[in-house]
């Protein structure tokens, strides 16, 4: 899995190339103890090119979650993949995290 990071204003984009899964996951949470450490709490992420997320990948957003909103952030997905996308609505997680179709979309939650 390799993590593209862009900074656009007060949002900051990660666009996720890959599989997310358990060899994975500690690179996921990496980075996002750093956005957090650093105040970096609006992420949206570009899934376009994530192709396989396994439940411990999910994990690492939900340890997350909650984190980010309590310093006023969020996560925002999208482009999702339908493989990618059954597994957040197998979890439920479609009603906890926001997955929309598009980018100005995920932005436009901030």
């Amino acid at each position: 899995m390799e993590v593209t990071k862009v900074i656009e204003a007060s949002i900051v984009k990660l666009e996720i190339n890959g599989e997310l899964d358990a060899s994975t996951t500690i690179e996921m949470d990496t980075v996002l103890k750093s956005l957090l450490e650093t105040g970096s709490v609006k992420i949206i992420f570009d899934c376009t090119n994530l192709s396989y997320i396994s439940s411990a990948g999910v994990g690492v957003f939900i340890s997350f979650v909650d984190d980010f909103k309590e310093k006023g952030g969020n996560f925002g997905f999208y482009n999702m993949q339908e493989n990618v996308h059954q597994v957040f609505t197998m979890l439920g997680l479609d009603s906890i995290l926001s997955i929309v179709a598009g980018e100005e979309e995920a932005k436009a939650m901030f």
